[in-house]
């Protein structure tokens, strides 16, 4: 049985104007997160533009999503950071704060080993608690084949997978070496990933179609393929942004479409394109057409 089904959102962090992160605009994304049927939260991953905080700042996101989300649904950190004591840094304050679990990367400033892999998960293992591995060999120089999972899945702690390398092939497959739980990893994969078996889904855009993704996500368990389908075809527009480097202002502006204002995001992201914001505009407003 999945211990964290559902729809898990990577979720973004706000910036004031004078580009200072805004917690009370945060806080206040994570409670309509969760009031439109969200089941769990991710802070401080690549979508929370984790790297371009502050240690202070980093953990003061943390700390405020979990306040806010006050046992209401489960906050997984992500532990992203160059160095491994640096991870461990991270995951022990996860643990502080009562986060259910960790999304890690494997080591990301460099092209490691099998070995140092292997050491780098044992390591936050030692932690002790629940940890889905995230596997995104683009963005890495790791890619965690199902038979690497199976070899890390030796160790206690790995229950999961976010899995973001494009090929749904991979999900029976995991399945079949391993116990792990699968979770869908690109939006613009989401539908095949769960039909090929994922019990969860970690989202990006899902910041700003949260009531579109949970009912994606229900359509599914409740074998409404069709409509689910129809639903999909509908979001996915906006979902193929999941997959470019543009996804986390892409989120933001689809946030101030919605009068949900996040603020820009930290350099080096710069704003969108004017040819680029007119395509996502036309994209999100055809999804919020549908409610």
């Amino acid at each position: 049985m999945a211990r964290f089904p559902g729809v898990y959102v990577a979720v973004i962090t706000p910036f004031t104007e004078s580009d200072e992160v805004d917690y009370p605009r945060l806080r206040e994304h994570v409670e309509w997160l969760l009031s439109s049927g969200i089941h769990g939260l991710i802070p401080t991953g690549s979508c929370g533009e984790y790297a371009s905080l502050s240690d202070q700042e980093r953990a003061k996101v943390v700390e405020t999503i979990a306040e806010a989300t006050a046992g209401l649904a489960p906050v997984i950190v992500g532990t992203a950071a160059p160095s491994t004591k640096r991870a461990v840094y991270w995951a022990n304050h996860a643990k502080e704060v009562g986060a259910a679990g960790l999304m890690a990367l494997p080591p990301i400033n460099y092209r490691p080993t099998k070995r140092e892999v292997f050491a780098y998960y044992e390591a936050l293992a030692r932690v002790n608690l629940p940890i889905i591995v995230y596997n995104n060999p683009f963005d890495t120089t790791t890619d965690l084949t199902p038979d690497f999972l199976a070899e890390l899945s030796q160790i206690e702690q790995i229950i999961g997978v976010k899995e973001f390398s494009g090929d749904v092939r991979r999900i029976p497959e995991i399945q079949e070496k391993t116990t792990l739980e699968v979770f869908a990893g690109a939006d613009d994969l989401a539908l095949e990933g769960l039909l090929a078996g994922a019990t969860g889904w970690i989202a990006g855009l899902t910041n700003a179609t949260p009531q579109e993704s949970v009912a994606l996500y229900n359509l599914v368990v409740a074998g409404k393929f069709a409509e689910a389908t129809r639903l999909y075809r509908r979001l996915l527009p906006l979902f193929r942004y999941d997959s470019q480097p543009i996804l986390v202002q892409t989120i933001k502006y689809c946030l101030e479409l919605a009068g949900r204002p996040a603020g820009k995001t930290r350099p080096p992201r710069l704003d969108l394109e004017e040819g680029v914001r007119r395509h996502i505009e036309i994209a999100y407003r055809d999804v919020q057409a549908w409610l």
